[in-house]
């Protein structure tokens, strides 16, 4: 790991860059990125946040805490973004991914 500075920090994320995934995982993906929103809004709203048309720190107001199915594409993406490196996480640190049978959750 290179030596940082106290004062200025330097992201240094794994290399995911080369890992594909199989379209098995497509499903996957989309049920991580709506439950790291689920997850994310639950926190925020914990904290006291609730909707508003415009992000007010102060106020505690984020247009973001809506349903998964009413944010934006480009929203949406952000989180299939984070859950799809997540995957290509773990299948770099060598784990396999297996869909197992499972109750209606």
């Amino acid at each position: 790991m290179a030596k940082q500075n106290k004062n200025i920090y330097v992201p240094q994320p794994i290399d995911t860059s080369g890992v594909e995934l199989p379209d098995s995982l497509t499903e996957l993906t989309e049920q991580i990125a709506r439950n790291v929103h689920e997850v994310w809004a639950a926190g925020r709203m914990a904290e006291g946040w609730t909707y508003g048309e415009r992000r007010d720190d102060t106020l505690k107001k984020h247009p973001g805490l809506v349903p998964y199915d009413e944010l934006t594409e480009s929203e949406k993406e952000y989180d299939r973004h984070t859950a799809m490196e997540t995957l290509k996480l773990i299948r770099k640190l060598g784990f396999e991914i297996s869909k197992q049978y499972a109750e209606d959750i």
